[in-house]
């Protein structure tokens, strides 16, 4: 019994411990998860003015047909996948990736129909042991991430889109909603929708030197705009997830925790219980 006494201690120590580690990592995770939300707005400014500018010259050049607002014969797909470089976060990666693999049998037949752009190490090892086709990989981001981390990646994707090496191409992402929700989203971000506006040709804008050559260099910082924004909506995704996923780790040690402390209780008062029997029954023995 003082052997089960022992290990039931033991037991409640190293439960104490972990409780420790995942409160600390759900603090962490929540300070992350504020610094990408604060990102994220701060960032939709720009958004917002490049697709005003976009709608103004796409709606005052009609006749203009740059490639990537034209829709053509898809023969292969390209999709933009970003997922984390760490785990411990729930179901982030794990409902991620499996909308991106149904997506994928719905749409195609064949891996020569398709080419994936993995941003993080847990996508890549996903796709990399099961052999799909993987273009270009872009792992160990930081917390908070530029835009220069994935500008290359980005700007890739949308290169072979223009040289028809491609004919479409979507974002795969988590859409952040609140700490506790997060929504997997697997949209086209190639060709593109014209953005639309209700005042745009209200605003007078001059272009220099044309407004075609401005909407042809335009359009794929636009279309490497919308990445960044949904890597940025993924990062604080996954901080809400691990966030969430953390402090339920800390519930379990907290619940582990009081069942261990009654069991050894309860253990240790048979104890008593049993050495106070013997001692009486030492004493009958004598009498």
């Amino acid at each position: 019994m003082a052997k089960g006494i022992r290990e039931i201690r033991r037991s409640i120590k190293s439960t104490k411990n972990t409780r420790q580690i995942t409160k600390a990592m759900k603090m962490v995770a929540a300070a992350k998860l504020r610094r990408n939300q604060e990102k994220a707005e701060a960032a939709r400014p720009y958004a917002d003015k490049i697709q005003e500018v976009i709608a103004s010259i796409a709606s005052g050049t009609s006749g203009s047909k740059h490639p990537m607002l034209q829709s053509r014969p898809v023969k292969k797909t390209g999709y933009i996948v970003i997922t984390s470089d760490r785990g411990l976060a729930g179901g982030y990666n794990a409902n991620m990736l499996r909308a991106v693999i149904t997506t994928i049998g719905e749409k195609h037949k064949s891996k020569d129909e398709y080419g994936i752009f993995v941003i993080g190490r847990k996508g890549r090892d996903f796709f990399n042991k099961r052999n799909y086709p993987i273009m270009e990989e872009v792992t160990g981001l930081p917390a908070s991430p530029a835009f220069a981390d994935i500008k290359k990646i980005a700007g890739a994707a949308v290169q072979l889109f223009a040289n028809e090496q491609i004919d479409e191409l979507y974002l795969c992402y988590n859409k952040f909603q609140s700490a506790i929700s997060q929504i997997p989203t697997v949209k086209r971000l190639l060709p593109l929708e014209a953005p639309e506006s209700t005042d745009v040709r209200a605003i007078n804008y001059e272009y220099e030197p044309s407004s075609e050559e401005v909407l042809a260099d335009l359009l794929p910082k636009y279309a490497e705009t919308l990445v960044y924004s949904a890597l940025l909506e993924a990062k604080a995704s996954e901080e809400g997830s691990r966030m969430t996923a953390m402090g339920n780790a800390t519930d379990n040690a907290t619940d582990m925790i009081n069942r261990y402390t009654l069991i050894y209780n309860r253990a240790r008062q048979a104890a008593i219980t049993q050495e106070i029997s013997e001692i009486v029954a030492g004493a009958n023995a004598q009498a």
